[in-house]
């Protein structure tokens, strides 16, 4: 691993992983639309960590100019998914277990931040919306389902309750890193049933609008988070 996060062992973007790669739909301009793609692609991992993204091929693919896709991989590297090396071109970044450390102990905090101003701000309508999401995830966990999609929208309610649009910014970023990990720490039962016990605890601290109980939380749930994760990295 180089100190810029890049394998010394990139790999060219495969025909298989170009194949998978779509414009997703959607408004705004073509650059959005296709920055948002290959960030979905990076972070679902159909494009994977060391991977070369040439403007040349992913014109062709997408269907687009160079001009789109430049602008686009420009972006990336602004958020940290890609790194950028002179009259080489753009590969996806990889991340070391120093790296999710960090990106933890950012997201522990601006999480704790989210949960105590969402405690203070949230409507009935977004406490309703937020025990409607847990049911569904209690039932998808009972049930043997995936709650990876449910537990992006609750966290996506408590930021989004929070009302600061630069603390949203920030945990979207965040979020996104921690995706790119791969596999999710509710792959290990034990913390399945402890993650949903968290989340529960927290929502009836912000439907109390107890703050300091809200964040307490929050940030407790983060860092359990963060050793489930080093414990798997670790095993592998």
């Amino acid at each position: 691993m180089t100190a810029n996060g890049r394998s010394r062992q990139a790999k060219d973007t495969t025909v298989d992983e170009l194949q998978r790669l779509h414009v997703q739909p959607g408004y705004g301009s073509r650059t959005d639309a296709v920055t948002n793609t290959l960030r979905e692609a990076i972070l679902s991992g159909v494009i994977t960590p060391g991977t070369w993204l040439r403007e040349g091929e992913l014109s062709q693919t997408l269907d687009v100019s160079r001009t789109p896709v430049r602008e686009a991989l420009r972006r990336l590297a602004d958020e940290g998914l890609t790194v950028r090396e002179v009259h080489r071109g753009s590969v996806v970044a990889q991340m070391s277990i120093e790296d999710i450390l960090a990106v933890y102990t950012v997201r522990a905090n601006l999480e704790g931040l989210a949960a105590r101003l969402a405690a203070t701000h949230a409507t009935d309508e977004t406490v309703a919306e937020l025990r409607d999401v847990h049911e569904r995830m209690l039932a998808a966990a009972e049930a043997g389902e995936s709650i990876d999609d449910l537990n992006l929208t609750l966290h996506r309610l408590i930021r989004e309750s929070a009302h600061n649009v630069y603390l949203e910014r920030f945990l979207i970023q965040v979020e996104n890193s921690v995706r790119r990990f791969g596999q999710t720490t509710f792959s290990d039962p034990d913390r399945l049933v402890v993650a949903l016990e968290e989340h529960g605890e927290l929502i009836e601290a912000i439907a109390a609008a107890d703050e300091e109980r809200a964040e307490r939380v929050a940030v407790a749930h983060m860092r359990n988070a963060r050793e489930v994760r080093l414990r798997q990295l670790l095993a592998e």
